[in-house]
């Protein structure tokens, strides 16, 4: 577990190597036992990067030189998301599909669909031909929320990250609609680069977010754009259901989806992903083709 203190970030404080130098054993053993230490933890963390630099400096390592895993794998249960939250994209959407559904929806994808922000993806044909891409902003839970007021959610968040939405828009769609089942493909969805602490970014409704595939712009999107904002979404889930700290919210993509342009584009192998969210960071993805055995 590390944290990047610069802006833009070039160091990561080893804060585990940094913990046990200083004898400092009250620090949560990874970045979902932070977030459930709440404002205890992240006073822990400060009082540790607030040591001398001659204490904190032989636990820098380089950001270039090491490989980033998505900050929470797994999330804490299934990653919750929020369908056609952008109006460009709900009408897109029900353009491409040919209905009206009356935004916003409600799925969820397994925990085992999140892959790093920098792993390939794997396609694999057998599987599905219609993958997509969607740029979402990431909502992690830092406090237990339970039927909570749009004015009181915010207090609840402990920061924010980058997701990207891959979907299998042939299953998502065939067998009656199986949202689930086409969102939640093993390792298909990148979450990070990291996580950034909800004070470093005191308003989340004016973030530009954009999608590139192979360099060319697919999504250009602003989350002042959501119909139902941040605050208005965490108290909505929140209603009747519990949210625990750790748990991420994808909260909706705007328009400029794969599957509703004309004709529709899906990712293929060696296509480049870079998904972006202004004030958190860049992902970077590679698609691949899965090894299929050969025929005997």
């Amino acid at each position: 577990m590390g944290v990047a203190p610069g802006d833009p970030a070039q160091d990561v404080v080893d804060l585990a190597a940094l913990s046990r130098a200083t004898g400092a054993t009250s620090l949560p053993a990874d970045l979902l036992g932070l977030i459930e230490a709440g404002d205890a933890g992240l006073g822990l963390v400060r009082e540790l990067l607030a040591l001398p630099p001659s204490t904190v400096s032989p636990h820098v390592r380089k950001l270039a030189g090491l490989e980033l895993l998505a900050p929470l794998d797994p999330p804490r249960g299934d990653v919750l998301a929020i369908g056609r939250n952008y109006g460009k994209h709900a009408s897109e959407s029900a353009q491409a599909w040919g209905e009206e559904v009356k935004p916003p929806t409600v799925f969820s994808k397994a925990q085992t669909s999140v892959t790093g922000p920098f792993d390939d993806i794997v396609i694999d044909p057998r599987i599905s031909d219609q993958i997509d891409w969607e740029v979402e902003l990431g909502v992690v839970m830092g406090r237990t929320a339970l039927n909570l007021e749009p004015a009181d959610a915010m207090r609840h968040v402990f920061g924010y990250t980058v997701v990207n939405d891959i979907s299998a828009r042939d299953i998502q769609n065939g067998w009656g609609g199986q949202y689930f089942k086409g969102k939640s493909l093993d390792r298909s969805s990148p979450v990070g680069p990291w996580i950034v602490t909800a004070n470093e970014i005191p308003d989340p409704q004016h973030l530009r977010l954009s999608l590139r595939v192979n360099g060319v712009t697919k999504q250009d999107g602003n989350t002042a754009d959501m119909l139902y904002p941040v605050a208005q979404v965490i108290a909505w889930l929140s209603i009747g259901m519990t949210l625990r700290p750790g748990t991420l919210i994808a909260t909706g993509t705007p328009d400029g989806v794969g599957f509703a342009r004309t004709p529709p584009e899906f990712l293929r192998p060696g296509d480049v992903l870079e998904t972006e969210v202004e004030g958190i960071g860049l992902m970077r993805n590679r698609m691949v083709s899965a090894t299929v055995p050969a025929e005997r």
